[in-house]
């Protein structure tokens, strides 16, 4: 079992080296692909400016249990002539993470499903993760990319990420922060929220994107954000929209343009520097908030519990996966300046930007290297520690776990605990309330055709 106690006990060396840089050198090109410089030591974001021009109003038309799959018996039978099978290994396909074969979508490492895929923009949708209620969210199951990372409150919040494929009813959908603001630039993206407090408000108007934000904030309202009023549940849990709508509402603004976003590289083949790894803690510094991730032999794929719950889609019933989980560390800063609505604190800063230690986990090995981001500028970068050499997703979806420094709360194990025997535990005491809705399967509603007037009631 390897966790967190072993990282560090890294030298100080080693972990200047990785966030803050000192030992890197400048990357050169690997295998014919280019790498970024890499960008100086992370620095924060300027004061917010608040800008005078408003945007215009927009009229717009289960339980899982891993298993392990049983290994062949060989058996031998002699001949009068021994002939000698080679073993063969197979050939690694690699896309990225500069360059990208025709109709590849660089988020996936896959094909384009469709050509409408191709043609649209990058589109981020924010995804509430708190309280209980808003489980089990829809629509997260069919997003490219997912980041979880921390806000306000120490719980955590979704931004998924769609291109290939589009979801109907995405939700529940909550506030913009200032993390989003930084994955906009990074995905060259679209962003989709219920609304944000006055200091990122303005820094998204005085954005040169400001007409990529999709909100009711700004008049974007039924379709594609709807309310579906449930008994119980307040009013700011009840947003969802319609992603195919949304482009259409990008389409109308002529900023739907099918954009190549660089950075991840894919391979079919792992890297041959993994470790065994099969189980992946993170337990954010909160009793509110922890996520495990357990790898499943069987298909490949790693299977996402929610505080000690299997984490399901409320639509199809089944247990969310990913084909590749990377936790990225990243400083957490304070921003007095600004004021979060919700808790009446200090707002939370995730500095995603300039460099930090990444750790990728496929195919039930761990890998462990750097990520990579100019402020401001497009594309991600996965590089392995001598900042040249990239990464290789397995091709697939991908969720990011963002953490804070020295890898906070992740706990990594070569074997999965037994996360069912905690899930039953859950459900037999009801301890959360998310224990009676977590498997249940939630009908397509059809929305309120209320549509309100953006008020307060819009912010997180």
């Amino acid at each position: 079992m390897r966790r967190l106690a072993l990282i560090m006990l890294l030298s100080g060396a080693l972990i200047a080296s990785l966030v803050g840089g000192i030992a890197l050198g400048a990357p050169r090109p690997a295998a014919g692909q280019s790498v970024p410089t890499l960008p100086p030591t992370n620095t924060p974001r300027p004061t917010a400016t608040a800008s005078a021009t408003p945007l215009p109003t927009n009229t717009p038309r289960p339980t899982f249990t891993p298993t392990a799959t049983p290994s062949p018996t060989a058996s031998f039978t002699p001949t009068a002539t021994a002939t000698h099978t080679p073993t063969v290994t197979p050939t690694a396909t690699i896309v990225g993470p500069s360059e990208y074969p025709d109709n590849f979508n660089p988020l996936t490492g896959l094909p384009y499903p469709s050509e409408e895929a191709r043609n649209r923009r990058n589109l981020i949708v924010k995804v509430s993760n708190f309280p209980e209620v808003v489980r089990p969210q829809s629509g997260l199951d069919k997003a490219d990319i997912v980041f979880e990372y921390e806000v306000e409150g120490a719980v955590t919040r979704f931004a998924a990420i769609y291109r290939s494929q589009g979801a109907e009813k995405v939700g529940s959908i909550r506030s913009a922060r200032l993390l989003d603001l930084e994955l906009v630039d990074m995905f060259q993206a679209l962003l989709a929220y219920s609304g944000a407090n006055d200091w990122i408000y303005n820094y998204i108007l005085a954005s040169d994107w400001k007409w990529r934000a999709l909100t009711p904030q700004m008049g974007v309202n039924c379709p594609p954000f709807c309310r579906f009023p449930e008994e119980g549940k307040a009013f700011e849990h009840t947003l969802f929209g319609n992603t195919f709508e949304m482009w259409d509402v990008a389409e109308q603004r002529q900023i739907n343009e099918g954009l190549l976003v660089r950075g991840l590289a894919f391979s079919n083949v792992p890297d041959p520097s993994g470790v065994p790894a099969q189980d992946i803690l993170v337990d954010y510094w909160s009793p509110r908030q922890d996520t495990r991730w357990q790898y499943n032999p069987a298909d490949g794929r790693y299977y996402r519990w929610n505080n000690g719950l299997p984490h399901v889609d409320a639509i199809t019933g089944a247990q969310l996966a990913a084909d590749n989980v990377v936790i990225l560390e990243a400083e957490h800063i304070d921003r007095p300046d600004i004021l979060d609505s919700e808790v009446s604190g200090v707002v939370v800063e995730t500095v995603l930007w300039g460099r930090g230690r990444a750790w990728l986990f496929r195919d039930g090995q761990w890998f462990e290297g750097i990520w990579v981001h100019s402020q401001g500028k497009a594309g991600l970068w996965l590089l392995y520690p001598d900042g040249q050499t990239p990464m290789h997703l397995r091709p697939g979806q991908t969720w990011f776990n963002v953490v804070r420094p020295l890898m906070y709360g992740v706990e990594v194990s070569e074997q999965p605990v037994d996360a069912q025997a905690t899930a039953e535990a859950i459900y037999a005491t009801a301890t959360q309330s998310a224990a009676q809705t977590a498997t249940a399967i939630a009908p397509y509603v059809t929305p309120s055709p209320t549509v309100a007037t953006p008020t307060s009631e819009w912010l997180p």
